[in-house]
């Protein structure tokens, strides 16, 4: 993410562990209440593009880049990187920023990290605004992972297949997890591109994906999404779904339809869960572009 008029201030703040992270504060200092925008993944880093859902005028949002990802150093680190460190930055930026409270927004991988650190936080927290909603549950990552989708994309799910041995193929994520993780930087590459194949297939509902050649690939944003989900989001089975009984402020919850990476049964199970959700349920898919993500942007500004 690049500085523009609306940019307050840039740093990077150590927070431990030799990490830096990347942060820029945006928008209208005035603001009552400022928004904390949690990027997915984990590990894609902050995008211009992200900027469209916020009204410069109106709201102040703070933007960061997790470690391992974006601007953020060390760049593609896996040290020190699980759900509870990220959980611990923001507290650390909020806290740097001399901020108090503030509106948590995020989609897939950010709205799943938002609600772990309203867990830890909750008096921090004034609301949540989430889309794509993931929870890190072993049934969600095995959706997506285990190939539970392929009734609508035997495609892909064979296109991921030709990428893996054939010994492998009872178990495919497992020996691309393995391989993207190990020693070996040539078949590390390989099988992060397979992965970040299969996601964009499924991500973007057709054969759209434009993936960069092999040459100029660079696997150091899936690998930190492949630590992550080898290792279960470093959070027990369900942990967000059992615990969301103690989030009680205003939760807002933007699903689509047809999210082939987080499918919608997740969200209903969670709105069922929360003591003050809202759910809308939309015609989109899984990428923030897809129609109905408006819905976001029109009700963060309704609470700022």
């Amino acid at each position: 993410m690049n500085p523009d008029k609306y940019t307050n201030r840039e740093l990077f703040l150590e927070v431990g562990d030799g990490h830096e992270l990347y942060v820029q504060d945006w928008g209208n200092t005035a603001a009552e209440t400022p928004i904390f925008f949690l990027h997915g993944g984990p590990g894609s880093g902050l995008k211009d593009t992200y900027k469209d859902a916020f009204d410069p005028q109106v709201q102040r949002v703070i933007f960061h880049d997790q470690r391992g990802s974006g601007k953020s150093l060390p760049y593609g680190s896996l040290e020190h990187n699980t759900t509870a460190d990220l959980v611990e930055d923001i507290e650390k930026i909020a806290q740097k920023l001399g901020i108090q409270q503030f509106i948590l927004t995020g989609g897939s991988w950010g709205s799943c990290l938002a609600l772990a650190y309203a867990l830890k936080y909750p008096k921090r927290v004034s609301a949540m605004v989430l889309r794509g909603i993931f929870t890190g549950s072993q049934a969600e990552i095995d959706w997506l992972d285990q190939g539970k989708f392929q009734t609508f994309f035997p495609d892909a799910w064979e296109r991921y297949l030709a990428s893996t041995p054939k010994a492998h193929h009872k178990n495919p994520s497992k020996y691309h997890f393995e391989q993207a993780l190990g020693g070996d930087e040539l078949q590390a590459k390989k099988s992060a591109y397979a992965y970040e194949q299969l996601e964009g297939n499924i991500i973007m509902l057709d054969d759209r994906t434009r993936m960069a050649d092999f040459d100029t690939y660079d696997p150091a944003g899936i690998r930190v999404e492949i630590h992550y989900l080898k290792n279960r989001c470093f959070m027990p089975d369900r942990f967000v779904l059992d615990n969301a009984h103690r989030l009680t402020m205003p939760v807002y919850l933007m699903q689509g339809r047809y999210d082939m990476v987080c499918p919608p049964k997740t969200a209903y199970e969670l709105k069922q869960k929360l003591p003050d959700a809202h759910l809308s349920l939309t015609i989109a898919g899984h990428k923030d572009e897809h129609e109905g993500w408006n819905l976001t942007r029109n009700t963060l500004l309704h609470l700022t």
